[in-house]
């Protein structure tokens, strides 16, 4: 199955193109962005040697999906979806920090928890608590946005006192996280879901604060089956999950966390079809809706032309 690993596109009018862990972003007359979600997969900050077959388009649509689910509570950058792989929308000044929201204590936090640690980002984390178990209310625990390396935590004093966003945005920030988790779970409730922790990045855009990227999907989000929650919290049972974990406990299993001398397991064709099952079904537990394959053929070309065609409209 082919995947869509690399992107060297070159649009009228392109002033800038990044190109991220997972999605390559071009910049169009410097007022607009056209996001393209890549097949790539990262883990623990590396990117993954092997594509997986229909990534992009499934966190290209998610995205979408909650985006425009959402635009009623929170304003965000999103103007079309001209390809399943291509969001486009507002150019915005985005700012330095990714805003963590948990519901749960689970992933890195348990880690942390478990090894003794009793706050986290500024917040104070009650005793006695055991793995995937509900915090009291969701937690918001910030990381800086490094373009290179590691995502290190900070706390909210310490974003304000270093500048990285004014006090006044920040609280708008966090205003727009907590509303947008509650809209999540909601949602992911309605599907038999938990959505347990997730990350929203913001920007600005004439004056206002606008949510950007990717929202809800399985590489900003960990989500529970609801069914059997209870019963497996109980016993100390592992929790059925759909998100990206399982792709970090198997690097973890083959003994790699992402530290220096440690190498990539090898990713063999069977296990990037097992990621990719899991993206789909996550897909479709999320929306509600059967997920159609894309054509396949030349992926390039075809996003080449959907973009031509809607950077056209957008102008005229």
């Amino acid at each position: 199955m082919q995947t869509l690993v690399k992107t060297d596109f070159h649009f009228p009018g392109q002033t800038a193109v990044y190109h991220g862990k997972v999605r390559d972003v071009y910049t169009i007359n410097d007022s607009l962005l056209a996001m393209v979600a890549t097949d790539r997969i990262s883990a623990f900050d590396v990117i993954l040697p092997k594509g997986i077959p229909f990534k992009g388009q499934v966190l290209n649509q998610i995205a979408a999906y909650f985006l425009e689910s959402t635009a009623d509570i929170v304003p965000n950058w999103l103007l079309a979806t001209p390809d399943p792989m291509v969001s486009v929308g507002m150019r915005c000044e985005g700012f330095p920090v990714e805003m963590i929201i948990r519901g749960y204590l689970t992933g890195s936090a348990w880690r942390e928890y478990a090894a003794g640690k009793r706050e986290l980002c500024g917040v104070k984390l009650p005793e006695g608590m055991r793995e995937n178990e509900k915090f009291p209310e969701p937690i918001i625990t910030p990381t800086t946005k490094e373009s290179e390396g590691h995502d290190e935590n900070i706390s909210r004093e310490e974003i304000i006192a270093r500048g990285l966003v004014s006090k006044e945005d920040y609280e708008q920030m966090e205003a727009y996280t907590r509303a947008l988790f509650r809209k999540g779970t909601e949602m992911a409730a309605e599907k038999g879901l938990i959505l347990v922790d997730t990350k929203y990045e913001f920007g600005k855009h004439g004056g206002k604060v606008i949510l950007i990227d990717e929202i809800h999907t399985p590489d900003s989000s960990r989500y529970f089956y609801a069914d059997g929650y209870a019963e497996r919290f109980a016993k100390g049972e592992p929790q059925r999950q759909l998100s990206k974990e399982f792709v970090r406990q198997w690097l973890i299993d083959h003994g790699f966390m992402g530290r220096d001398g440690e190498k990539v397991p090898e990713m063999t064709d069977e296990f990037c079809k097992q990621v990719s099952d899991r993206y789909i079904e996550l897909y479709e537990h999320v929306t509600g809706r059967k997920f159609v394959p894309a054509e396949s053929g030349d992926l390039q070309a075809r996003i080449e032309k959907n973009v031509l065609d809607c950077l056209d409209k957008l102008n005229n």
